[in-house]
Formats: structure tokens, C-alpha cells, sequence
């Protein structure tokens, strides 16, 4: 069989020496050890995930307790704030001496 160049080329041939080596009852037990290895890490994976879904429920409490707690210290500060004298007080931060007062 020829084929002429308006032909395409045959689709390449697969060969599975490997797989009929293989006895068919070998190739189920295989199969078997696998699904078994696979539900055991989907077990695996699905218990980290709860652990990870409860640290994250844990972190995400304490981050709103502690966005709570700045809020008020906030709160607290520009009450305090509120409180200081105006400009027209000396500032205490500034310091008072007889040179500065020009005493005579």
C-alpha cells in the first residue's frame, strides 16, 4: 500500500508491550492498591482541610477581637485628645525657665 503526497501520513501505531506483559488479574490488583491509595489520601486531605477550616475560623476571631480592641483604644486616645488645652495653654512640652520669661 502506497500513499501519494495529497494523502496524509497513518496515525502512529501505540505499542503496550507493557501492559500485555502484565496478567490481567495483576493489572486489577494494581488498580485496587491505587483506588485504596487514593480514598486513604483523600481521607488525609479531607481531615487537613478541617484543621485548616478551624485555624482559620480561630485566626479570623482573634484578628475581629483585636480590630475590636484598636478600635477602642482609638476611641480612648481621641478622648483623650479632646480633653488636652487648646493652643492658647503654654505647651508643657516646651521648656519653662527664667531665661525663657525674660525675668529681670
Amino acid at each position: 500500500m502506497s500513499f501519494s503526497a495529497n494523502q496524509p501520513d497513518p496515525p502512529p501505531t501505540i505499542k503496550l508491550t507493557h501492559w500485555k506483559r502484565l496478567q490481567p488479574m495483576s493489572r486489577l490488583d494494581d488498580l485496587a492498591e491505587r483506588i485504596e491509595r487514593l480514598v486513604l489520601r483523600h481521607e488525609e486531605l479531607k481531615r487537613t482541610n478541617t484543621l485548616l477550616e478551624q485555624q482559620l475560623g480561630s485566626v479570623s476571631s482573634e484578628r475581629d477581637s483585636l480590630k475590636s480592641r484598636l478600635a477602642a483604644a482609638r476611641a480612648r486616645i481621641d478622648a483623650l485628645l479632646d480633653r488636652l488645652p487648646t493652643d492658647s495653654a503654654p505647651n508643657p512640652a516646651e521648656p519653662v525657665n527664667a531665661a525663657d520669661r525674660n525675668i529681670s
